[in-house]
């Protein structure tokens, strides 16, 4: 394609195109479905989704490979164009995903982005400000000016406070620890079953952590793994009346005194998520403010028996992360090579598929269905655990990192995916529907995700390695299929290739020398002014769609301020070219200086969502080595687009190390003043963090710089020196 003028591109051309193709003036006109669409089932579909797939690519809606930057500098600069009527592709930034989704939305497919559009229509403004309940039979209840208590007599607060821990709070917390519990039995099942292809690959790290947790290091590295793994389980099992072993391992002296005193330090995981489940029952717990101080007190198990000993136990399985060079991007599918995607947050199955996939025996057998070779590639937080991992990410069979969560109808829409695997979570219901019509086969493994008319492996660490090699052979056996049924593909030409990951407390520290000192001088002397993480998830919400975490990234970086990212902010973080170290230049004068000199980039990316626990661990290093409490550091948390309820519990784990952190779109809270009051003025004023909300990317960075001024003033950094 030759290249076109910029001009062409801009998201304003698009809004007054007279062009009906135009996402937002013509949904109306989509090809109407079959009843059955309302369903997930593939079988009992019979519209366009048993189609042959067509593509319709109208490459005019995303710039030239070479000129992507550019133009996503330009686009996200123009205010006036962020209407409703050019919406989606007024926010989406991925160049990829915007010649996909002209296409699907032009065969008239269900997607995320129309679906978005056609349940803003339906919206109910109740749900929205946390004033709907439908906990028991009298129900459901809404609370408004008129109408001023449910049934039962539940007031405006304690509905809302109710349903953020309920629906928010408690099953984050529990997917997280869950997490924690699957790494922990794989970690036991590497010391006992070698033919699992499982491996201990950092056993000075073993040594390390489970020195801190007390146990016997002199053991053989077999048994004091299996010893580790045990006691993580234990913990995750304890009563709730009993405190937690990890937390008082592992957290901050200071912050441990705190939560003692507010009585949220946590006993066993499992057991705080059944309290507090327990709490939520019709006519239990009337108290809005006993439900907040709970959700902090489950962010804080959220922390230490999830989120923290998952990234111990996968590091220890997977290898260090240490600084390198990746690619991501849907360019990175080759229509002549079997492409295998692992999909979702525990990459536990995933490295060991990436690891028989790169034998030569495997290789062989692509070549022997008439592939060139055979590839894995990870997707959304996984993906990036498997950039990060030092033990994966050079594999010969790795082929990087595909994109975010909102990409993935618009993958499978390629025709290229041969084998997805999934587990949890982040799988978008409708992908069995895009499945059939593009041949891709999906594998569950992991059995707490399910979907129609797909296959599915119990995770069992114990035989991995055999049930790698099943998905291997399911995958030649969908590309054999796609050969001999002459499927078309179509690839968007796309590839971030100057992508630095592989960062944590370690290799941040390994580049400074081996010692925080050289961070903190920076700090000290201006040249950082502090630390953003900007973590989670995209949403599909109007004005973002990636584009409002670009944009927020852009302004921090611009006013001498570090970002660290984790979770699909990091694929919007890559996509852009924020992760280049070529990205010095856009920064501000002092923090260009700083990472010119280390080689890096402006942003750092630590990886996944799950890799939180990461951050939260050099923070606590460098407040150590301040002598200082956590709640002092010039830091700031961001979760501008967030999307589901691990995000919301990890906000509750910011808050109990005393952190600001930043949310948008707007939480399910805004129903009351007394739990905004509490979660945004109270918890600060109790020593703990605080929510600010706010939806313009201007605004959120000046509230950034506002509170790392602020405590840099309360540090007086000149003088700061290690302890």
């Amino acid at each position: 394609m030759a290249p076109t003028p910029s001009g062409d591109y801009s998201s304003r051309d698009l809004q007054h195109s007279t062009d009906p193709t135009i996402p937002g003036k013509t949904l109306e006109h989509a090809p109407t479905s079959h009843p059955s669409s309302g369903t997930n089932d593939p079988s009992a579909h019979h519209d366009d989704h048993d189609k042959v797939p067509k593509f319709m690519i109208d490459e005019k809606v995303a710039p030239p490979p070479g000129e992507v930057h550019r133009w996503q500098r330009e686009h996200v600069a123009h205010k006036d164009d962020q209407t409703k009527e050019g919406y989606p592709l007024n926010v989406i930034i991925d160049p990829a995903m915007r010649v996909m989704y002209k296409s699907v939305h032009e065969q008239g497919l269900t997607n995320v982005f129309d679906r978005f559009t056609e349940q803003e229509k339906v919206r109910c403004k109740f749900c929205v400000e946390g004033l709907s309940c439908q906990l028991c039979a009298n129900g459901p209840c809404r609370i408004s000016g008129k109408v001023q208590r449910g049934v039962c007599g539940v007031d405006a607060h304690v509905m809302v406070a109710r349903n953020f821990m309920y629906r928010h709070v408690t099953i984050g917390t529990a997917a997280n620890v869950y997490h924690c519990h699957q790494a922990a039995r794989t970690l036991k099942a590497a010391a006992h079953h070698p033919e699992s292809g499982l491996k201990i690959r950092e056993p000075e790290k073993l040594k390390h952590w489970a020195s801190l947790a007390g146990l016997d290091t002199n053991k053989n590295i077999n048994d004091l793994a299996a010893d580790f793994a045990d006691w993580v389980i234990a913990d995750i099992c304890r009563p709730h009346y009993e405190p937690s072993q990890t937390t008082e391992a592992f957290a901050p002296s200071k912050r441990k005194e705190l939560w003692r005193k507010l009585d949220i330090f946590p006993g066993g995981a499992n057991a705080e998520v059944a309290m507090a489940q327990t709490m939520c029952m019709t006519n239990l717990n009337a108290d809005p403010i006993y439900f907040l101080l709970k959700s902090v007190r489950l962010g804080i198990a959220n922390e230490y028996q999830g989120l923290l000993m998952l990234n111990i136990i996968q590091e220890i399985l997977m290898g260090t992360q240490q600084p390198t060079i990746k690619k991501q991007n849907m360019g990175l599918l080759k229509e002549n090579r079997v492409n295998i995607i692992t999909n979702g947050h525990m990459p536990l199955f995933a490295h060991v598929l990436v690891e028989e996939a790169s034998s030569d025996e495997w290789q062989e057998k692509a070549k022997q269905v008439g592939a060139e070779s055979l590839q894995v590639l990870g997707h959304v937080c996984e993906g990036q655990q498997m950039m990060n991992y030092s033990g994966v990410h050079d594999l010969k069979a790795f082929g990087n990192q595909e994109g975010e969560w909102l990409s993935e109808e618009y993958l499978f829409a390629t025709g290229a995916v041969d084998l997805w695997t999934y587990d949890y979570n982040c799988t978008v219901p409708t992908l069995p529907l895009y499945a059939k019509r593009y041949g891709t086969k999906m594998l569950s493994v992991d059995p707490v995700i399910r979907m129609p008319d797909s296959e599915m492996l119990d995770f069992r660490p114990e035989i991995m390695r055999e049930q790698a090699r099943k998905a291997l052979q399911m995958a030649l056996d969908s590309f054999k299929a796609r050969k001999e049924e002459k499927r078309q593909v179509y690839i968007p030409p796309y590839v971030s290739d100057k992508c630095m990951v592989g960062f944590s407390t370690e290799s941040v520290k390994a580049a400074l020398g081996g010692s925080f000192q050289p961070l903190i001088d920076e700090i000290a002397n201006g040249n950082i002014r502090g630390i953003a993480t900007i973590v989670g998830c995209t949403t599909a919400r109007y004005g973002q769609g990636g584009s409002n975490i670009f944009k927020i990234t852009q302004g921090l970086i611009k006013n001498n301020i570090l970002v660290l990212s984790g979770g699909c902010t990091s694929s919007v973080m890559q996509y852009s070219g924020l992760t280049d170290p070529a990205a010095a230049a856009e920064a501000g004068p002092g923090l260009r200086k700083v990472c010119e000199a280390l080689g890096i980039p402006p942003v750092l990316n630590f990886g996944a969502c799950v890799d939180i626990g990461k951050m939260t661990l050099t923070a606590k290093e460098l407040a150590d080595a301040l002598n200082v409490d956590t709640n002092m550091l010039p830091l700031v948390i961001g979760a501008p687009e967030y999307l589901e309820q691990k995000a919301v519990a990890d906000a509750c784990t910011a808050i109990a190390l005393g952190w600001m952190v930043h949310v948008a779109p707007v939480p399910s809270i805004t129903g009351s003043d007394v739990v905004v009051k509490t979660l945004t003025e109270t918890t600060a004023e109790l020593g703990l963090g605080k929510v600010v909300v706010e939806l313009d990317a201007e605004k959120t960075v000046q509230i950034y710089i506002n509170e790392i001024e602020t405590k840099r003033k309360a540090l007086g950094l000149s003088s700061l020196q290690v302890h």
